[in-house]
């Protein structure tokens, strides 16, 4: 697809530099830090989206000065740059870390960190704004809030703000998900708090509503009477790596459904907003959630399909099963795959089934959205020997190429009338050049600007979690059958295509 793209259409959405705050970053020594939040403040930094007044005080347990964790993260900085690394803009950052030594469980620790906020501040004219980044173990969450709020910290000022955000998983079930919002609202009000899902920082995530909104020939096609079916594919190349320690308790479903998947499922089905105010934007998001349909105990053995990768070969390598990695049982039972079947009880979407999946070491790493259309409804051209016509289907391609392609059917050149498959495709990097990026630069700066729109809410979370729960408490209760059931480097088990291939369909294996 070639077109020009006129000046006005690639105006981006003004806006400033966040406003003035100290990010407090607990868990500051591990990955996230190092290799996500760090560059992505250095790229707010680049983008002249960074306030002046700005600093970030890391809290951990791990013996660090002020001067030694600047030290470790320079030294690293270059490496988890996401594009060419100017050391003049990262000094600039540098010079604007703390550390606090500590665990989470000891008020001292608070103690401190409000004293280096208290320097902070009379020294380097920071107010009083706070950004709490949680980047820890899910199991200190609703301690290091209750701390927080013991030591007076989420308590702002007049004209100051105090805001929290938690990284996933938020919960691990739905009881689970339930206690810790009612653990994170005794200390903050929900206006306070920001559950990121670093997917929606993605360009194509949020082109969604545009895409749909602000095109007229799309929303009028946008629903049962023209969509078959909708297939949300979030497939990746790697296995479990060094996470067994997580991931043996929590598995593909918990991991990605409740949060990622959910979340690309809502964007794809939820009405018109009134506004593209948050508060009217999450409010239809959330309809979307509460019309999912839960499966019954029996409906989970047809509608959802679990699996478990052997070794197999990737890129030409040979990769081991993942029963063979680190830190994960010789007979664990966790699924590394996860597929199901969820309908949307309204008007829009009654009768049209969305088909989401998740797995480890498949065969290329691509998170996908594919609308499927249905066909046309009379076979004009079976006469002239053409069979049947596949369906357009339109891919939105989230990563890792981001971008929009259409697939439909056209005349191939020649004397007889003979029909070929067409993509037509639009890739952002090729129209608006590439941009260094990590996916949680529009995230941190909406958290500075107070923009909650690409954040969860309370029902929201919960209302994913009620959904899965049924999968959560049969597959506990029956024990996986076969597991290892798909090798790596394949599509995934044959099960997952067998929960298409009952209703007529079939998956898009496409990575393009």
């Amino acid at each position: 697809m070639s077109a020009e793209i006129a000046p006005a259409a690639a105006v981006e959405r003004q806006r400033g530099p966040g406003e003035a705050c100290v990010m407090v970053i607990f868990g500051a020594t591990g990955d996230l830090t190092k290799r996500l939040l760090m560059p992505s403040l250095y790229n707010l930094k680049t983008a002249g989206l960074l306030p002046e007044r700005f600093a970030v005080v890391g809290v951990s347990n791990i013996e660090h000065t002020s001067q030694s964790f600047r030290e470790e993260l320079t030294r690293e900085a270059p490496g988890n740059a996401t594009g060419t690394f100017d050391p003049a803009v990262w000094n600039w950052l540098a010079e604007r870390l703390h550390y606090v030594t500590g665990v989470f469980d000891d008020p001292a620790t608070f103690e401190r960190l409000q004293q280096r906020l208290d320097i902070i501040e009379k020294e380097s004219g920071v107010p009083g704004n706070h950004l709490y980044y949680f980047a820890t173990a899910p199991q200190f969450f609703g301690l290091i809030a209750e701390r927080l709020g013991e030591a007076g910290l989420t308590r702002p000022p007049d004209g100051l703000w105090r805001r929290l955000v938690v990284e996933k998983p938020f919960g691990r079930d739905l009881e689970s998900a339930s206690q810790l919002n009612a653990q994170l609202r005794r200390v903050m009000g929900e206006e306070q708090i920001y559950r990121i899902d670093h997917y929606m920082g993605k360009e194509t995530v949020q082109n969604l509503m545009v895409f749909r909104f602000g095109n007229g020939i799309f929303e009028p096609i946008w629903d049962r009477r023209y969509i078959d079916h909708v297939q949300i594919t979030a497939a990746e190349t790697l296995g479990v790596e060094k996470r067994a320690g997580y991931y043996e308790g929590a598995g593909a479903l918990r991991d990605m459904v409740p949060n990622h998947l959910f979340q690309l499922l809502a964007l794809t089905a939820m009405e018109p907003p009134s506004s593209f105010a948050a508060e009217a934007v999450r409010d239809e998001k959330a309809k979307i959630l509460a019309a999912l349909q839960p499966p019954s105990a029996e409906g989970v053995l047809t509608s959802a399909a679990r699996g478990q990768y052997a070794a197999g070969t990737l890129g030409g390598a040979r990769v081991l099963g993942y029963r063979e990695e680190p830190g994960v049982a010789a007979q664990s039972q966790t699924e590394t795959y996860a597929a199901l079947r969820v309908g949307i009880d309204n008007w829009r979407w009654a009768g049209v089934p969305f088909y989401l999946r998740t797995g480890k070491r498949l065969k290329a790493r691509s998170t996908t959205i594919s609308i499927h259309f249905r066909r046309p409804p009379l076979q004009l051209f079976r006469r002239m020997g053409v069979g049947e016509l596949d369906p357009n289907v339109l891919t939105i391609h989230v990563q890792p190429d981001e971008g929009i392609s259409l697939r439909f059917g056209a005349k191939i050149p020649g004397p007889t009338v003979d029909i070929g498959d067409v993509q037509m495709k639009f890739k952002y990097a090729e129209y608006f050049g590439a941009r260094p990026a990590t996916g949680y630069e529009t995230l941190l700066h909406d958290v500075m600007i107070g923009d909650q729109t690409l954040f969860q809410r309370a029902d929201m979370t919960e209302a994913g979690w009620r959904v899965i729960q049924p999968l959560l408490d049969v597959w506990h209760a029956l024990p996986a059958r076969g597991f290892p059931n798909y090798a790596a480097g394949s599509w995934g088990p044959a099960e997952a295509d067998e929960l298409l291939r009952r209703d007529g369909r079939a998956w898009i294996n496409d990575a393009a």
